[in-house]
């Protein structure tokens, strides 16, 4: 039995309860359309219904009936066959994205989604468990970034993978920098801090993972030295930005949930736009992938107010982004 058939015998059961001690002169007029959730002249109108037709003057008359909103066939087919020649690898709020800005497509994301899920084109995602105690996100933009890179085959035509670097705010989620580079190291940490002071300023702190350019790790899996700055560890401490390290993937958890994004729309992105070398991609990512990344995946704002620290910020980045001196771990 469908839901909306028990929720109309339900309902029945309760009308004829109230009718009853109505008609015996128990409830008056305003008290039975308040039991019922109605108004007077409903509850009136429901009467007289109920005495010339009986239960089923009553029955829900939208019921069996298609709904006036419902999807006409042949745009439902236009976007199933879109789906499958051209977006077939795609999850539903990317092919979304895709269909709305380029296809015509004025349906809404649930709807694209249950659609493609009930032809079988789509996998619906298991239900999750139980998940650890989420860090708070800060109350303000500027006051921690995260950087961290991953290794993947993001262009699919090369034949080896590449590192994505990426900077991005703790408040709000909005990746400020991003680009591939050969490995993951001390001068793409300082070309991707470079990038996000010289637009915005000097963040409060940094939280990175334990890398060998970030960290002095003496035994792996072990705590740092904090004395034993590398590179990276240099320019922070000369900028007064505080420099805090992850002990665990889920302590990186903003980074992680991100690259999982990143993993599945950029190669394709990548592959539509027919992009083959690395610094297209550069081009790509900067050039407006990310602005429509930040669209659909950036958290709550934070209003205008902001931690960032402007002023003389970008030359004084610049002295001290400089590799060099006593203090050189490079990778």
């Amino acid at each position: 039995m469908k839901r909306t058939e028990v929720l109309n015998g339900v309902r029945m059961l309760k009308f004829r309860d109230v009718f009853g001690r109505w008609e015996k002169g128990r409830l008056s007029e305003s008290e039975a359309a308040e039991l019922l959730g109605v108004t007077e002249r409903t509850f009136r109108r429901w009467r007289r219904r109920y005495g010339e037709e009986g239960e089923s003057g009553l029955a829900d008359r939208r019921l069996g009936k298609p709904s006036p909103k419902r999807v006409p066939e042949a745009e439902a087919e236009r976007i199933g066959q879109l789906y499958r020649e051209r977006y077939q690898d795609f999850t539903a709020k990317h092919f979304h994205e895709h269909a709305v800005a380029k296809h015509g497509l004025n349906w809404s994301y649930t709807w694209t989604k249950t659609y493609l899920q009930n032809r079988g084109y789509l996998k619906r995602a298991p239900r999750r468990g139980a998940h650890r105690r989420k860090r708070l996100r800060k109350p303000l933009v500027g006051m921690m970034l995260h950087q961290d890179g991953s290794r993947h085959c993001w262009i699919p035509s090369f034949e080896s993978a590449l590192d994505l670097i990426i900077t991005l705010d703790d408040a709000t989620g909005e990746i400020y920098s991003g680009f591939l580079v050969e490995e993951e190291g001390t001068f793409s940490t300082f070309q991707g801090l470079a990038d996000v002071f010289a637009k915005y300023g000097l963040p409060l702190s940094l939280y990175t993972d334990r890398g060998s350019h970030y960290f002095h790790t003496p035994k792996a899996g072990e705590k740092v030295v904090p004395r034993a700055l590398t590179q990276v560890g240099r320019a922070l401490a000369q900028l007064g930005i505080e420099h805090i390290a992850a002990y665990s993937p889920q302590a990186r958890g903003r980074c992680e949930r991100i690259f999982r994004t990143l993993q599945d729309r950029l190669p394709k992105e990548l592959a539509l736009a027919g992009i083959v070398d690395g610094e297209k991609a550069n081009q790509f990512i900067a050039g407006g992938f990310l602005a429509r990344l930040q669209r659909s995946v950036r958290s709550c704002g934070c209003g205008t107010r902001q931690r960032f620290r402007p002023g003389c910020a970008h030359a004084m980045a610049r002295r001290a982004l400089c590799p060099g001196g006593p203090y050189c771990r490079e990778r």
